[in-house]
Parts: C-alpha cells; sequence; structure tokens
C-alpha cells in the first residue's frame, strides 16, 4: 500500500485508470499501488480551482459539491466575484469552483446587453472593472460629445461618467467643445490690386450651433473655416489698392466677417468677432514707405519752423514799434541789452564817468 498525506490547507483528487473517484480530505490515506491508481493533492486558495472540462467531473463527488462553491456564466453576461462580501474580480462566460471551506464565495450576474446594469454599480466595483470589457466616456460640461455604436449615431450624451457594455460592440465618441473657440490664418499671401504682396495675419472667433449636424454634414470643419477665411481676405483685400488697403484697415474685420457669416448655415457655426491682426510689407515697400514717412515729417518739422519764425518776426516787429513810439522803453531796452554784455564781459575801461551810458552804446554800435 502507498500512503497519500494531505494537509490541513489540501485535499486529494483520487484517480483510477485515468478517471476522477472522489475527494480526499486532509490526513492520511493508504492507496492500493495497483489498478493504475493515483492521488493528486491541490493546495486550498481563493483561485479557480480548475478547468471547466474536469469541474464538471469534480462536481459528482457530494464531498467536493459541499466544498466549493459554484458558478456558471452564460454567453452575454459577466459575474462579479464576491469573498466573504469583498470584489475580488470579474468572471466571464464560463463554468467557475472556488473553495469555501474559509471563506464564502458568492456570484452577481449582469447582463452585457443592458448598459444600465453599470449604473446601479457601487464606484469602487465599476472602476476595478477591465477595459476590455466596457467603455468609460467622461462628458465635460462644455462639451458635446455624440457616441456612435457600430457606425450608427445612438445618441448625445449629457454632462457626466458613462459607461457601456463592449459585448462586441464598436463604440466610439466624437467630442466637440462648446465653448467660445479661435481659428487663425497666419502668413497668409494676398496680391493687391496694384500687384503689392502683402502677408496678412487674421483671426476670428466662433461656437459650435449644431454639433449633431456639423459631425454628420461637414468633414474636417475646422479646415472648412479655415479655408472660409482665407478666400473671404483673398477677394477683399484682393480687389483693392495697396493705399486703400492701409486706409480701410480699419474695415476690413467688419467686412470679412459679414462675407463668412453668410455661410454659418452651412457650416453649423456662429462668428462672434474677427481682427486683423498684422499687415507686414515686402522689405522694398516698407523702406519706399519709411521714406516717405520721414519726407512727411521733414515738411511738417519745415512748416512748423517757418511758422515760429513768423511769429518771431511779428514779435520784433511789434517790439520796434513800442520802442520807436516811446523812448523811455528803447532806453529800458538798451539797458536791458548792456546789462547782458555786461555778464559775458570781464572788464570794461572808460575813460570818465560822464557819458557811461553813450560810451557803452558805442562799444557795441
Amino acid at each position: 500500500m502507498k500512503k497519500a498525506s494531505i494537509g490541513e490547507r489540501e485535499r486529494g483528487f483520487l484517480f483510477k485508470r485515468g478517471r476522477f473517484e472522489k475527494m480526499l480530505e486532509p490526513g492520511e490515506h493508504w492507496i492500493a499501488p495497483f489498478g493504475g491508481v493515483r492521488v493528486d493533492v491541490v493546495a486550498v486558495t481563493d483561485e479557480p480551482i480548475c478547468e471547466e472540462a474536469a469541474l464538471s467531473a469534480y462536481t459528482r463527488d457530494p464531498l467536493f459539491a459541499e466544498s466549493v462553491d459554484s458558478v456558471f456564466v452564460p454567453d452575454g453576461f459577466v459575474a462579479l466575484h464576491y469573498t466573504d462580501g469583498l470584489y475580488r474580480g470579474v468572471l466571464e462566460p464560463g463554468r467557475y469552483a472556488f473553495w469555501k471551506l474559509f471563506a464564502p464565495h458568492t456570484f452577481t450576474l449582469l447582463d452585457t446587453a443592458d448598459d444600465e446594469s453599470l449604473n446601479g454599480l457601487p464606484a469602487h466595483v465599476r472602476d476595478a472593472l477591465p477595459e476590455h470589457l466596457l467603455v468609460k466616456i467622461l462628458v465635460h460640461e462644455h462639451e458635446a460629445v455624440l457616441l456612435y455604436v457600430d457606425g450608427v449615431l445612438a445618441r448625445r450624451l449629457p454632462a457626466g461618467q458613462h459607461w457601456f457594455w463592449r459585448r462586441g460592440r464598436a463604440i466610439e465618441a466624437f467630442r466637440y467643445d462648446l465653448r467660445l473657440l479661435q481659428i487663425e490664418v497666419l502668413g497668409q499671401e494676398i496680391l493687391t490690386q496694384d500687384k503689392v504682396a502683402l502677408r496678412i495675419n487674421f483671426a476670428a472667433s466662433y461656437r459650435v450651433e449644431d454639433p449633431v449636424r456639423l459631425h454628420t454634414r461637414v468633414e474636417r470643419y475646422e479646415s472648412q473655416l479655415y479655408v472660409l477665411l482665407q478666400l473671404a481676405l483673398r477677394e477683399y483685400i484682393g480687389g483693392m489698392r495697396f493705399d486703400e488697403v492701409l486706409e480701410r484697415r480699419d474695415q476690413i474685420a467688419d467686412r470679412v466677417l459679414e462675407m463668412t457669416r453668410r455661410h454659418e448655415e452651412e457650416l453649423y457655426v456662429r462668428f462672434v468677432s474677427a481682427g486683423l491682426k498684422d499687415i507686414i510689407l515686402p522689405g522694398e515697400v516698407r523702406d519706399i514707405m519709411n521714406s516717405v514717412l520721414v519726407a512727411e515729417k521733414r515738411a511738417q518739422a519745415n512748416v512748423i519752423t517757418r511758422r515760429e519764425e513768423v511769429a518771431s518776426t511779428r514779435s520784433l516787429l511789434n517790439t520796434a514799434k513800442l520802442m520807436d513810439e516811446n523812448a523811455t522803453l528803447y532806453k529800458l531796452k538798451e539797458l536791458e541789452y548792456l546789462e547782458r554784455i555786461c555778464d559775458s564781459v570781464g572788464s570794461i575801461s572808460i575813460s570818465n564817468a560822464s557819458g557811461l551810458i553813450e560810451q557803452l552804446g558805442a562799444m557795441i554800435r
């Protein structure tokens, strides 16, 4: 006889000629060494006991059946596995058995055809579900999210967290920002009517009005908006001369905005504002403009200089008339100039004290 020793956290499976006979409990068992008898000793753990094919044979033994908690998960369902009330994991379609010698096992079947079954789960269980079984979609307040199932628009999702069973379906989410957005046309080269090449930087603000129609009827709508602004700029600026562009700089944005708003219904957006950021001139044109500006400023400076000279001459003329008419004023003015001269001269020699004013006056004549 052969002895088979089975520990407290072990169980034995007795086979005769390759067929399962019964389960052996902890202890020492004497086995006949003939007849193709063998004992497989397995550890008692929290993991599934064996493959589904062997499990169907084991469950025919009453002792084994009383020692395990088993569950059958049909196609189209999953089972949530709990040990002593604690979530352990999810079981996909198949037959499972777990030892219940130290803790009971319970199972909750969920129909993967019903997406609402996910909403009733505790958050920690739902978040622990593997990604290959479900899709998680978070929708922010400022977003419009369109749910597509197998290429067909299902619905527009409200703000919040959403979960969907995959179950062989192709689930896609398309997002559109409903906030005020901006599109820029930068470095756009445009030829004016008089053949001057300008580079334009332009910006416009817009909002998405109908995300469902926008997604189903317009391909790459941002590119469409860019081309729309680009063509409007070319049409308007290309029809003006260079001088007109500079003169009507403040009107360009309003005119382009008016032209683009004609296409709002086609693109399912609403343009809010637009602005011309920069007009960049070619190098030679910029040099010419600088020369013109310098000439204009010089001419303005000359005009101001002449105006001041005329005013100064007129003031001198008025002063001369007053001194001509008033001898005392003339003498006071003469004394003022003599004082200035004396301030600038180190020493003055005079012959005698009489006729001092006349002598100083003669010196400066």
